[in-house]
């Protein structure tokens, strides 16, 4: 049905499925969007501005804070959020626009806030693709945060655009126990896959670090089961790892609650006391994690590689990295030449 989307800026134009294994008993609603790039208020996280060109999730990770925003389209954060995705056809062609407006000053941008730019979705449409090579246009620095080793076929991309502005990886990683992965994120790659994608962009010089995140209390928080993680992400190249206790905001808290009824009974009573009218575990939980962290993080370091090289290599990455910003800053008055032009 073609129109208007309740609650939001997109004008949907068709529904689509696609009777393949990898597809199959997903809906993708495709809309066109007003606007692509999104501030961000408040200046709580480290970026300003983000890009989301899916709405819903294939990962159907069951903690996922994204899941409300299902329901600003008249649509349910547990099954709807998973099965009815909602593609932004037109956001390459937004950004192209967006970024030549004469407010557009630059600013880094950051992927994967929302929902993952390299779900399912992404093998069949290809939008996060056309916004890097988009970006890459103007060297407008970004970053991506994801769980699909997908982001391995836009290697190429990322390499090139590394070459001349600042570029970010991260991968979520939150567990390596193939019981809770398999039952809390049903979408996604393997944990390991995801490690594996965490050194192939690292070895490709392409900055990529890891969150452990979000860390389940009861489930995958046991001493082990963090440290096993936090040592592969090291082993992997990541210079930061940085575990996240699990948030659950209203609307996700539901979901999760179901899903905790249904695999953990016996947790249920545990997670009413630390998540009891609030969105964030209690304080005495949050310190005993952190404690437990430090911990882990402090005897995991050593493991650390560095990816940049040392001496004669360093020298040379230095120069490579001079010359691209200096790219960076030609392109930068080129496009602000050109702006002025249009006034």
């Amino acid at each position: 049905m073609m129109g208007p989307m309740s609650g939001d800026r997109l004008f949907e134009l068709r529904r689509r499925t696609f009777d393949t294994p990898h597809f199959r008993g997903i809906e993708f609603i495709e809309v066109e969007a007003k606007s692509i790039i999104n501030h961000v208020p408040g200046g709580s996280l480290p970026f300003n501005w983000t890009i989301n060109a899916y709405r819903g999730c294939s990962h159907a990770c069951t903690y996922c804070f994204a899941r409300s925003t299902h329901t600003y389209l008249e649509m349910d954060a547990g099954r709807d959020f998973e099965t009815k995705i909602v593609v932004k056809v037109n956001a390459a062609e937004l950004l192209h626009k967006e970024l030549r407006a004469p407010r557009w000053t630059g600013e880094p941008i950051a992927m994967g806030t929302a929902t993952d730019p390299y779900q399912r979705a992404e093998g069949k449409y290809r939008l996060t693709r056309r916004i890097i090579e988009t970006l890459l246009e103007v060297g407008n620095p970004f970053s991506i945060l994801t769980k699909g080793t997908l982001i391995l076929r836009d290697l190429d991309l990322l390499q090139e655009a590394a070459s001349v502005t600042e570029v970010a990886t991260a991968f979520s990683v939150g567990t390596l126990d193939d019981d809770v992965w398999r039952k809390s994120e049903p979408g996604t790659p393997h944990p390991r896959k995801r490690l594996e994608a965490v050194a192939t962009l690292n070895a490709a010089g392409i900055p990529c670090n890891v969150l452990v995140a979000p860390v389940l209390p009861g489930i995958s928080d046991g001493r082990d089961q963090l440290k096993a993680v936090v040592e592969a992400a090291f082993d992997a190249g990541a210079q930061t790892v940085t575990p996240i206790l699990l948030h659950l905001r209203p609307g996700v808290k539901q979901v999760y609650m179901e899903w905790l009824s249904g695999e953990f009974p016996e947790l249920v009573p545990r997670y009413e006391d630390i998540y009891k009218g609030r969105a964030y575990a209690a304080p005495t939980a949050r310190r005993d994690f952190g404690a437990r962290v430090k911990e882990i993080l402090a005897e995991a370091r050593p493991r650390r590689r560095r990816v940049a090289a040392t001496g004669a290599a360093r020298a040379r990455f230095e120069r490579r990295r001079s010359d691209a910003l200096e790219r960076v800053r030609r392109q930068k008055i080129s496009l602000q030449n050109e702006q002025l032009k249009l006034l």
